[in-house]
């Protein structure tokens, strides 16, 4: 009997990355609103009372930056400048340029090389699934999103009113001959109002956060970290600057399973760093829904302006009912991996974006890379 722990963190929607995160997606689905063609790759930084909103957008339409930052930073809940930033006061700068031609050129389907429509850039994207939980994701991932969105709710419903916008979860899962058996420890970092008592929030976090999210998974043993340093009144971008992408194990597997090391968010679908993610995704969950192995992780990459995968690389880490090579045989005969059929298979020209860049790309049926409807298609060339 072999035993091991395996820890996953995840941030709530005030971290000042996933502040980046949610405003580089929300102008995403600005320009996909009304020009589902227009080409879209935008990073944002976030300090004190500043954000700067950068990157390369080509479209027909008008994307109004200042708006779609206030009305982010408002929802939120950045609504009192003491929080870090304000949403009616802030600073907002707009670097933006156009796409490079050249890239453009290679993901056109009349003018590049192929007349395929070719990868926006190369790279490598994995994808993984496994049995631990319903979603077919790993425990830890999964209970410290919870755990990070719960964080946001009893904050915005009033039931823990003194929390404000920032805050970190992380789970340590015991692992018992590689099936998690239970919580070791539990790590919260909630900001929080000055004039409130240590003790109060840690109790008010256990009782009405991680009770609720993890009580089936906790023991009399279970470790308790909460604001260990004792107060967590400075946060947002005053405690810490942010990015965009700087969150990518948080927004893929938790560290369980490879990572190709390209972020998401801000994006357009043509670019594989994302596209190219969220179909080793459904492949991976495929594999395992139709309980050909109880993991599966998934490599793909790609060439830009080239319109196939130049690899594809299949691991089922011993779990498989038949061998990977026979898999992955499978796998190449039923998705169709080039930029344009991943784009047609999830629908991807819409303004869904925004909603991904907080809890996690993966695990949630809202997607349509979660959809496990290539079932029996594996499975009969099995």
């Amino acid at each position: 009997m072999s035993k091991y722990y395996f820890t996953s963190e995840s941030v709530t929607e005030g971290h000042p990355d996933k502040i980046c995160d949610q405003i580089s997606d929300a102008v995403l689905d600005a320009v996909l609103k009304d020009d589902p063609e227009g080409a879209c790759c935008c990073e944002v930084y976030t300090t004190t009372g500043l954000v700067v909103v950068g990157g390369e957008i080509t479209t027909t339409t008008y994307v109004d930056i200042q708006k779609i930052v206030r009305d982010t930073l408002k929802d939120i809940g950045y609504t009192n400048a003491d929080y870090g930033i304000d949403y009616k006061s802030c600073s907002v700068l707009n670097a933006i340029h156009e796409q490079s031609t050249d890239i453009a050129q290679g993901e056109k389907t009349d003018i590049g090389t192929h007349k395929a429509q070719g990868a926006g850039d190369q790279g490598i994207m994995m994808g993984y699934a496994c049995t631990e939980t319903p979603e077919l994701m790993p425990l830890p991932i999964m209970l410290a999103h919870k755990l990070a969105r719960r964080l946001a709710e009893v904050r915005k419903d009033g039931t823990l009113k003194y929390l404000r916008p920032d805050g970190k979860s992380q789970v340590t899962v015991e692992y018992e001959d590689g099936k998690p058996i239970g919580v070791e420890a539990v790590v919260i970092a909630a900001q929080h109002d000055p004039d409130v008592e240590y003790e109060q929030l840690r109790k008010d976090i256990i009782e009405h956060v991680i009770k609720p999210v993890c009580g089936d998974y906790l023991s009399e043993n279970t470790k308790f970290l909460i604001n260990e340093t004792g107060k967590f009144v400075v946060g947002g971008p005053q405690g810490d600057t942010g990015m965009t992408g700087r969150k990518i194990i948080v927004d893929t597997y938790g560290g369980m399973g490879r990572h190709g090391g390209g972020a998401f968010s801000g994006k357009v679908p043509n670019k594989q760093d994302r596209s190219g993610a969220y179909m080793a995704r459904y492949i991976a969950k495929n594999v395992v829904a139709a309980k050909l192995a109880d993991k599966c992780e998934v490599q793909l990459a790609y060439a830009i302006g080239y319109p196939e995968p130049v690899s594809v690389h299949v691991t089922t880490f011993g779990t498989g009912k038949t061998d990977d090579e026979t898999i992955e045989a499978a796998i190449k005969k039923v998705f169709d991996m080039t930029p344009a059929g991943i784009i047609k298979t999830f629908d991807l020209k819409r303004p869904i974006y925004k909603q991904t860049s907080v809890y996690g790309h993966f695990g949630r049926e809202e997607f349509a890379w979660e959809k496990t409807d290539q079932i029996d298609q594996l499975s009969a060339l099995i």
